[in-house]
C-alpha cells in the first residue's frame, strides 16, 4: 500500500526505517511533528508486511472525529468507500466489512475487544495514535497492550505514535522500543499576542478578534474554546455579523452528531468563508482544510475527580504548552497562516508543559473494574507510562465493593463478583452499569437504558440539566445518532430482561441508583440543594427542577460548597423510602443551646445529610448528661458559670503548680480540661442546665481529700487578721498572693504570715480608714520598724481620730476611730 500514500509527505522519509525495525523487533516510538502525515502513513505502509499477512492492523484514535477523518482519508488515498480496506468503529458508528485490514477505533473499543478476545488472535499490529494525550482508556489500552505481547503473543507489534511526546522517555517505557523521529511539514506561522481584556468575556474575544482577523488574512479561522457553553456564546455573538459577510460560523464539540461534526471538516455551499469554534477536539489527528487562521483562548476544559466527594468535575484550566503548539500548528498544515493567542507572551512560562495524564486524576473504577476482569489483581504488575496512584485505587475499589461489583476477602486481592462480570458486560461505566441491572431488578430496566444512553452520549435529548425532559426529546428525536442510541438502550435492557417501555418520570429513581451519594434536598432557598454526603449544589432558579424537594444528581461543576448542577431529574420522599430503607437512620439528635446552656432534644430519620423526618423529643437524663458534657469538651470551659470560690481554686492549683510542678501537676495547662470525666461527669447528674452546675464543688473532686489538705494548708483560701475578720488571697496578683487590709487591722502582729510551708511571704496591700493604698510589704516586722513612722506621721494628720500608735507590733488591733470627748 505504500504506492497510496503521497510521496510528498515528510512522513515518507523514515517509513522504509520503521518497516525495517518492525521486521525484527516488536515495538517502535515514532515522533512526528503535526502535518508530517503520520496518522494516515503508517497503517498503509504496515499493511503488506508479511507479519501482517491474514490479520488486522488497530489505530486507536483519542477521538471519535479524529477516527473518522483519518479512515475517511485512508480510503481516499486508496480510491475506495469506507468499510473497505479501511474502516472505522466507535461508540455508535462503525463502517466495517468482512474485507477490512486496518480499523480505526476509539481507545475504549480496544479494551472491549481484548475482553472477548485476549490474545488479540487476528490482530497483526495495534498503533497507538497521539499517545501524548494521555487519556486514561490509551494509558489502560497500552498497559494491556504490553501485558499481551509479553505473555501472550510475542508477535504483536506496538507502535507508540506522536507529535509532542518526549520520545526516549516512551521508547524506554516500551522496553527499548526503536525511536524514529520525523521531519514535519509546517507553513510558516505569524504569531500575535494581543492579550486578555478584562471588559468581555473570553468567548467574546475570541469571537470579536476571528471576525477581525477575516480582513486580516485568507482562510478560514479555527478559534479554540473551552467548552460548548462558551462555543454557543461566541456563536450567538457573532453569526449574525458573519453572515454579512459570506462567512458561516459552526459549532464542532463533541455533543454534535457525527454528520455536524463532519461539517466543520467540508466546504461550505454557498459560503466564501467559515469561522469554526471549536473545543480540543480540533487539536489533532486531523487537518482542517481551509484553515489558515487560528484564535486561540488558551484554556482547556477538563475532568478532575474529588475522592473526598466521590464527584468528577469539569474545571476550566490552561492548556499546556504543547496543547497551544498543536492548535497554533493547524494555521500552517495547508498554507501560511496566523496564530491570535489571548494572553501575553511573558505569561507563556505559567503554563504547564504537557497536559497532565489522565491516570493521575481520573476516577479509575473503570479502570479497576476492566483489570479485574483481566483477572489482574495488582495493577502494579503492568507497565504503564504513568502507574495508577494508590489511593485513588482504593477509593475506586472501594467504590465497586459498595456497588457489590468486587468482593475482597480479608488477606485477599479484590475480586469480581457475578454482579461485577454483568457490569462488564455492558462496556459502560461501573455506576451506569450498575443502574441498569438495579433497575432491571425493580421493574424499570428501560429507563435506566436510557438513561445511560443520555449520560455516555454528551448532548443527546438536548443540554437541559433536566434529564426527565431530555428522555422525552430522546424518544422523539429521529437522527441517525439518536436510533444507534436507542438500538444500545434496548440492548442493554434487554441483558436484564426488561421489556417494558422506557418512562421519563422513573429518572430520578434510576439515577439515584447509579450515585445514591449525590441524592439531595432542597435548601431554604431557590435552587440551593444540599446532597448525601454533605456538599451543596445550585441550580439557576430560573429552572424548574429549582423548586423540586428532592433530586438525583448526575453531574456537577465547580467546587463542592456550592457546585453548578448539569444534570439531574426528580425525586420524591416515597421513592428514597423505597430505594434506601436499609440506609435510612433513625436517630435523637441532641442539640446545645448556647443561649440557654441547655440541651434540646429532636426525633430525625436522616440519609446521610439529609433530614427526612425532624420533631422535638424529651431528653432522658444521661442524655441530658452526655450533651452537656460534650458541650464544656467541644465549647470549653467558659460555658460553665464559674463562682469567685471555683476562681480561687483554679487560682491556687495554678500557683502551686507554678512553684511545685511535680507535687501539683493539677494545675498545669489543660490539666482541668483532660479529667473532664474526672471532675465535672460527676457534677453533671441530675442537672438540667450548666448554669446549675456548681463549679466549685465540682472541682473538689479534681482532689484527693489528702491533697484537698495538702492544698489547704498551702494556698489558704483567706487570711484571718488578729482582729479575726477573713480577706481572700488573690493568687493570681502580679506580685504573688495578695490581700488588701486596713492597716489597724494588723496591729499587735510581730511575725509576718507565710504560705506554702513557709516559703513564700504573703503580700499585704495595705489601706488607710479610707480603703485607699498607703503601702505594699511582704515583711511586716520591717514595715513596723522602717516604714511605719512616715506611715504613722501622714495618717495622723489625715485621720486625726483614729490610732495611729508608735508601736504597732504590740498595739492592739482596731477597726474604729477614737470615741467622741
Amino acid at each position: 500500500m505504500l504506492a497510496a500514500i503521497p510521496p510528498d509527505l515528510p512522513i515518507v522519509a523514515v517509513l522504509d526505517r520503521l518497516v525495517e525495525v518492525l521486521q525484527t523487533q516488536n515495538s517502535a516510538v515514532l515522533v512526528a511533528p503535526p502535518g508530517a502525515g503520520k496518522t494516515t502513513s503508517v497503517p498503509l505502509a504496515l499493511l503488506d508486511q508479511s507479519w501482517a499477512a491474514g490479520k488486522k492492523i488497530l489505530m486507536l484514535a483519542p477521538r471519535r472525529l479524529a477516527a473518522r477523518a483519518a479512515a475517511a482519508r485512508m480510503a481516499d488515498l486508496l480510491g475506495e468507500a469506507v468499510g473497505e480496506t479501511v474502516g472505522y468503529q466507535v461508540r455508535l458508528d462503525k463502517k466495517i466489512s468482512a474485507r477490512t485490514r486496518i480499523e480505526v477505533i476509539t481507545e475504549g473499543i480496544l479494551t472491549r475487544r481484548m475482553l472477548t478476545d485476549p490474545e488479540l488472535s487476528d490482530v497483526a499490529a495495534v498503533i497507538f495514535d497521539e499517545v501524548h494525550e494521555r487519556n486514561l482508556e490509551g494509558d489502560l489500552g497500552l498497559a494491556l497492550a504490553l501485558d499481551i505481547q509479553a505473555g501472550l503473543r510475542e508477535d504483536l507489534r506496538l507502535i507508540a505514535m506522536s507529535a509532542t511526546v518526549e520520545g526516549g522517555q516512551l521508547a524506554a517505557q516500551l522496553g527499548g522500543a526503536e525511536l524514529i523521529e520525523s521531519a514535519g511539514r509546517l507553513y510558516p506561522i505569524e504569531t500575535f499576542y494581543v492579550g486578555r481584556t478584562q471588559d468581555q468575556p473570553i468567548e467574546g474575544q475570541a469571537a470579536n478578534i476571528a471576525l477581525k482577523a477575516l480582513s486580516k488574512g485568507p482562510g478560514d479561522v479555527l478559534v479554540f474554546l473551552p467548552g460548548t457553553a462558551e462555543i454557543n456564546r461566541a456563536y450567538e455573538a457573532i453569526h449574525a455579523k458573519a453572515a454579512t459577510m459570506s462567512c458561516a460560523v459552526i459549532a464542532l464539540h463533541g455533543s454534535l452528531s457525527p454528520a455536524e461534526q463532519d461539517q466543520a471538516l467540508r466546504p461550505q455551499a454557498g459560503v466564501q468563508r467559515k469561522i469554526i469554534l471549536s473545543t480540543a477536539i480540533a487539536e489533532t489527528s486531523l487537518t482542517i482544510e481551509g484553515v489558515q487562521i487560528v484564535v486561540d483562548a488558551g484554556l482547556s476544559r477538563r475532568p478532575a475527580f474529588e475522592p473526598d466527594s466521590g464527584l468528577t468535575r469539569l474545571v476550566t484550566v490552561r492548556a499546556s504548552r504543547a496543547a497551544c503548539d498543536q492548535r497554533r500548528g493547524r494555521a500552517g498544515r495547508t498554507a501560511a497562516g496566523q496564530c491570535y493567542r489571548l494572553w501575553e507572551e511573558a505569561e507563556m512560562g505559567a503554563f504547564p508543559a504537557y497536559d497532565r495524564p489522565e491516570i493521575l486524576e481520573a476516577d479509575l473504577a473503570p479502570l479497576v473494574l476492566t483489570l479485574s476482569s483481566f483477572g489482574v489483581s495488582d495493577p502494579a504488575s503492568l507497565k504503564w507510562l504513568d502507574p495508577p496512584p494508590a489511593p485513588a485505587l482504593w477509593e475506586a475499589t472501594k467504590l465497586l465493593i459498595d456497588l457489590e461489583a468486587l468482593e475482597a476477602p480479608a488477606g485477599q486481592a479484590s475480586r469480581l463478583t457475578p454482579h461485577g462480570k454483568k457490569l462488564v458486560s455492558f462496556g459502560l461505566p461501573p455506576r451506569l452499569a450498575h443502574m441498569i441491572v438495579r433497575a432491571g431488578d425493580l421493574g424499570f430496566g428501560a429507563t435506566a437504558a436510557h438513561l445511560a444512553a443520555l449520560l455516555s452520549e454528551r448532548g443527546l435529548g438536548g443540554t437541559s440539566p433536566d434529564l426527565e425532559h431530555r428522555l422525552v426529546s430522546f424518544a422523539r428525536d429521529r437522527s441517525p445518532r439518536a436510533n444507534k442510541a436507542r438500538a444500545q438502550a434496548h440492548g442493554w435492557a434487554k441483558q436484564v430482561g426488561a421489556t417494558e417501555a422506557p418512562v421519563a418520570e422513573l429518572a430520578g429513581r434510576a439515577l439515584a441508583l447509579a450515585f445514591p451519594e449525590r441524592v439531595a434536598k432542597a435548601r431554604d432557598r431557590r435552587g440551593g440543594f444540599i446532597l448525601v454526603n454533605g456538599s451543596g449544589g445550585e441550580l439557576p432558579t430560573h429552572e424548574g427542577l429549582a423548586t423540586a424537594e428532592f433530586l438525583a444528581i448526575g453531574a456537577l461543576q465547580g467546587k463542592a460548597a456550592n457546585a453548578r448542577i448539569n444534570e439531574a431529574a426528580r425525586l420524591d420522599k416515597a421513592d428514597l423510602e423505597a430505594l434506601f430503607a436499609n440506609q435510612i437512620e433513625t436517630r435523637t439528635q441532641t442539640q446545645f443551646d448556647r443561649a440557654k446552656g441547655t440541651m434540646q432534644g429532636r426525633y430525625q430519620r436522616r440519609l446521610g445529610a439529609l433530614i427526612l423526618e425532624e420533631r422535638p423529643v424529651s431528653l432522658t437524663a444521661d442524655q441530658i448528661e452526655a450533651g452537656l458534657f460534650d458541650a464544656v469538651r467541644s465549647l470549653g470551659l467558659d460555658k460553665l458559670n464559674w463562682s469567685d470560690r471555683a476562681k480561687s481554686f483554679v487560682e491556687r492549683l495554678k500557683w502551686l503548680y507554678a512553684r511545685y510542678p511535680d507535687q501539683w501537676p493539677q494545675g498545669k495547662p489543660g490539666a482541668l480540661e483532660e479529667a473532664l470525666q474526672v471532675w465535672l461527669l460527676p457534677a453533671l447528674v441530675g442537672v438540667k442546665d450548666l448554669s446549675d452546675v456548681d463549679v466549685a464543688q465540682a472541682l473538689e473532686n479534681f482532689l484527693t481529700w489528702p491533697e484537698r489538705q495538702a492544698m489547704a494548708q498551702a494556698a489558704p483560701t483567706h487570711f484571718v487578721t488578729p482582729l479575726e475578720t477573713r480577706h481572700t488571697i488573690e493568687y493570681a496578683a502580679e506580685q504573688g498572693p495578695t490581700i488588701e487590709v486596713r492597716v489597724q487591722e494588723l496591729f499587735g502582729l510581730e511575725r509576718h504570715p507565710m504560705l506554702a510551708g513557709g516559703q513564700v511571704a504573703l503580700v499585704f496591700q495595705l489601706l488607710s480608714p479610707a480603703h485607699r493604698p498607703i503601702a505594699v510589704t511582704s515583711n511586716l516586722p520591717e514595715f513596723w520598724k522602717a516604714g511605719w513612722h512616715d506611715v504613722r506621721k501622714d495618717m495622723k494628720a489625715r485621720y486625726p481620730r483614729h490610732v495611729w500608735p508608735e508601736d504597732p507590733a504590740t498595739a492592739q488591733p482596731t477597726a474604729r476611730a477614737k470615741p467622741r470627748t
